[in-house]
């Protein structure tokens, strides 16, 4: 039902997703938003945060960890996940 609502939520950046979201939880917090329209924010909250979880897992995947020698000085990087 919300999937075709929220498209747009797809071409968000992340830091416009997370405008978003934050409006959409100060409306709620506010308390003055009827039911049935809270019901819909809250279901494209959701989406935002997926939206936003994914992104970060993304950005996270090609973050490089330092490397530390045994003095504890950096002496390079390497993947997050080095396997």
């Amino acid at each position: 039902m919300g999937d075709e609502i929220n498209e747009d939520v797809k071409a968000m950046s992340f830091e416009q997703a997370l405008d978003a979201l934050e409006k959409i939880v100060d409306d709620l917090e506010r308390g003055d938003v009827p039911l049935d329209q809270s019901i819909r924010i809250y279901e494209r909250g959701e989406a935002l945060k997926v939206h936003c979880d994914r992104l970060l897992k993304a950005a996270e995947d090609k973050v490089e960890k330092i490397r530390l020698s045994r003095d504890g000085k950096p002496v390079g990087t390497e993947p997050l996940d080095a396997d």
